[in-house]
């Protein structure tokens, strides 16, 4: 609002079921207000300000009306020059205000309104970025309100001129703060790392508030001489809170390691994805084992040709094993035309951790490369993911959240990656840092996997 010269107005839609907020009460009822937009002109006093519509995503619908329905007329450019309130009941123009509306979800957003707006996709932070809005406001901001740092604020210096307790107490904070008081970079990307891996920066933000209240705990203790708990004291020489003193800090690390298995080559039958979730990118295993066709009670062959899945899969992803294990029997006729051994065994795909429900149809050619790694027999490397959709025929689909997959795979060490030739666009604008040392090949059909999956080791 300050770049474009406007005047800035916000509020949230997050639960609103009453159209009567969008388009104020008629002036019969007792209490009648205008809505929201006309108190918004009222409050800026300008007919062009900036309107943050936040939390657009989650509208409710009630027996007082559908306000999606309602922000229709507001958001139409075309009829917003004619916005009618009801309790001003006279046309207003709104075609000079700039709408801008937040969302984490557009599946929930009706399609007429969606058709009205222009979607801009915002990717989550990656680790440098992380670590350098960390450092630059989320520490000293976590230090200033803990009291372990000079308040820069004139208000602060203003109360502690006329209040002479609040002096006293400013002086003393500032007499007993060690100078080596710090949060070093190396425990910011440690708590990234291994703490904070959703796409903004609001966990990392709650953590690093739990260091500094510690710090703050463990100064004022030390300086009035009180004894603290175990937990609470500190535990190291240095006031400096490193990579190896962290622990003491925050805990164990709620994520432990991205790699399920460190073995080079994988077993057979094991394939590496890589999934977008709320958390950013993660890595994704998916595991395949045969079951041998046993023979029923007159020694007939029983069985075979089925296949089974487990890991808590959504129906998208359930319609993906399908489409990929009718694609891999199709590839293993074309590879060796005398394998029964799709007809010989059932197949058992499970895709870890059981209890995190995922859905999607980007695991398509993992899913298909696993099943024929356990049919050929053929091991794949273990530095080696991929990401991308299948159909019926083969053909490699593009998928969305490539900018945070590339940072789940190095985040898992992987050196080699497959995506579609259409998300090539998405790769090369993501930043250089991103794709340094990395393997990087596009394929447009399955047979472009296969080579890629299966090449010959290199002497």
């Amino acid at each position: 609002a300050d770049a474009l010269g406007r005047k800035f107005f916000r509020f949230s839609v997050g639960g609103l079921s009453d159209v009567s907020e969008i388009k104020g009460h008629r002036r019969t009822y007792v209490g009648a207000m205008p809505g929201k937009l006309i108190q918004c002109l009222k409050t800026t006093g300008t007919m062009n300000p900036l309107v943050l519509i936040d939390e657009i995503d989650k509208l409710g619908m009630g027996y007082r009306g559908d306000p999606a329905a309602a922000l229709l007329e507001l958001l139409d450019p075309s009829q917003n020059d004619t916005f009618r309130d009801h309790f001003l009941d006279v046309p207003v123009d709104m075609s000079k205000v700039l709408f801008m509306c937040t969302a984490n979800d557009l599946e929930t957003i009706p399609g007429p309104l969606l058709d009205r707006m222009e979607v801009l996709r915002l990717s989550g932070y990656d680790v440098p970025e992380k670590v350098q809005i960390a450092e630059n406001y989320l520490v000293p901001k976590a230090l200033r309100e803990s009291g372990l740092m000079e308040a820069e604020d004139a208000d602060d210096e203003k109360k502690g001129e006329e209040d002479p307790e609040i002096s006293d107490e400013l002086d003393f904070v500032k007499e007993t703060i060690p100078e080596s008081l710090t949060i070093t970079t190396s425990a910011i990307e440690k708590l990234v790392r291994w703490y904070c891996r959703e796409a903004g920066v609001r966990s990392l933000n709650k953590h690093i508030e739990k260091i500094s209240r510690k710090l703050a705990l463990q100064v004022v203790a030390e300086g009035e001489g009180t004894e603290l708990t175990k937990d609470s004291r500190r535990k190291s020489d240095s006031w400096t809170v490193s990579e190896e003193n962290l622990e003491d800090y925050v805990g164990k690390p709620i994520f432990t390691s991205d790699r399920l298995y460190d073995k080079d080559p994988l077993p057979h039958g094991v394939i590496m994805g890589l999934a977008w979730t709320s958390m950013g990118g993660s890595a994704l295993y998916i595991e395949t084992q045969a079951i041998r066709r046993g023979t029923d009670s007159d020694g007939k062959p029983k069985g075979g040709g089925t296949l089974k899945v487990t890991g808590q899969l959504g129906n998208v992803m359930e319609e993906s094993t399908q489409i990929a294990y009718t694609v891999a029997r199709a590839r293993l006729a074309d590879a060796e035309p005398s394998s029964s051994y799709f007809d010989d065994n059932d197949i058992h795909m499970h895709v870890p951790e059981g209890a995190t429900p995922k859905d999607g149809p980007s695991a398509g050619i993992t899913m298909t490369t696993a099943m024929l790694s356990l049919a050929l027999d053929r091991p794949v490397r273990n530095d080696l993911a991929m990401t991308g959709e299948i159909s019926l025929t083969g053909k490699v689909l593009p998928v969305g959240g490539i900018k945070e997959k590339i940072m789940a795979a190095r985040r898992a060490g992987i050196q080699c990656i497959i995506f579609p030739s259409e998300n090539k666009r998405d790769y090369e604008e993501m930043p250089d840092y991103l794709k340094e040392g990395l393997e990087i090949h596009f394929a447009d059909d399955f047979s472009t996997v296969f080579g890629v999956a299966f090449a010959p080791e290199k002497k």
